[in-house]
């Protein structure tokens, strides 16, 4: 059911966030986005009113919510790389958990009545038998799935304080890119896998590594529950439709229940690409679980999630779209140089 309530968008220039504003405005919603472009583009933000600024300037923050009727939350503004979170955790502390707290504090001071928070697989750790229901031990094994789970907190007490519903959708491995190619992923400095392949069969960068090829996995190498961003991206207009209509506020695993492994995905971008990318074997990586898998039953029992995108080929082929355009100049695409 649409409103005419705006719907307050944050980090909603970068890849989860612009994905998700896209459909918000194609579904008739009024979006407002917040974002400081640190790592998003102005370029990705295709509906509704920008403002250039961030999640922990409270100052900001108190103008935007005096000026327009907020009903709803979706905050995606984050830091997210793992290796750097453990190098800099104090960084991830601060935007991804106190800045996190300025935004809460700011809602629910202005009758927020919603949030869709986008939290992490990351808040599991390493599961035991590589699988995570929602019922799953949160143990985190870096600052950035910590960051994440205590945001998790803050909403939880806020909400049992009175303030506003929510929803937490812990993302797994979330990977290609919008398929008319209007938007993608852009992301500098990029970890995912599908995205580094794509960039290296493109020649932008000059090969991708495999670490650890000794994992107990049918091929030695890890293996990853990847979710098209699109999917994921319905996840959120469902949840916010699941709010609206008095849902109670839960956590939700996002991922389709099956993985792929590394060589999976490698040879799924060959594929694509038709011709074969320069790939190196490293040693495994401290704390990289052998397998990450989402029990992902309760997302489509409470929200009636139904994926259309789950198809390694489908993801990979949308993420090398994009990656060629930003490789060719594409003026409709955007990247960081």
């Amino acid at each position: 059911m649409i409103k005419n309530n705006k719907i307050l968008v944050t980090g909603g220039a970068g890849y989860i966030g612009s994905h998700v504003a896209r459909q918000l405005g194609l579904a008739g919603e009024s979006v407002v986005t917040l974002d400081n472009l640190s790592t998003g583009f102005a370029a990705a933000v295709t509906t509704g009113d920008f403002v250039s600024g961030d999640t922990g300037d409270a100052v900001l923050l108190e103008k935007i919510f005096s000026e327009h009727d907020i009903d709803t939350v979706m905050h995606f503004a984050a830091h997210t790389i793992v290796p750097e979170s453990v190098s800099d955790p104090l960084k991830y502390y601060r935007n991804n958990t106190a800045s996190s707290r300025t935004l809460l504090e700011a809602a629910h001071k202005h009758g927020v009545s919603n949030i869709v928070f986008s939290s992490t697989a990351a808040v599991y750790g390493i599961p035991e038998g590589g699988k995570a229901s929602e019922e799953s031990a949160t143990q985190p094994i870096n600052p950035y799935g910590t960051s994440k789970l205590m945001t998790e907190w803050m909403l939880r007490d806020l909400s049992a304080a009175g303030g506003p519903n929510y929803v937490a959708l812990r993302y797994f491995n979330v990977a290609g890119c919008e398929p008319t190619g209007a938007i993608g992923q852009s992301t500098p400095k990029a970890t995912l896998l599908v995205k580094v392949a794509c960039e290296a069969a493109t020649g932008s960068r000059p090969g991708v590594s495999i670490f650890g090829t000794d994992f107990p996995t049918p091929d030695g190498t890890g293996l990853r529950d990847y979710i098209h961003v699109e999917d994921l991206a319905t996840a959120h207009l469902d949840a916010l439709t699941y709010l609206r209509n008095g849902g109670n506020s839960t956590v939700l695993n996002c991922g389709y229940g099956h993985g792929y492994s590394v060589r999976e995905v490698l040879a799924a971008v060959e594929k694509a690409n038709g011709e074969k990318l320069v790939i190196t074997e490293e040693a495994r990586r401290a704390g990289d679980p052998p397998e990450l898998i989402a029990v992902a039953n309760r997302v489509r029992k409470v929200l009636g999630w139904t994926p259309k995108f789950d198809d390694l080929d489908t993801i990979v082929r949308t993420s090398l779209a994009w990656e060629r355009k930003i490789a060719s100049r594409d003026p409709s695409a955007y990247w960081a140089d």
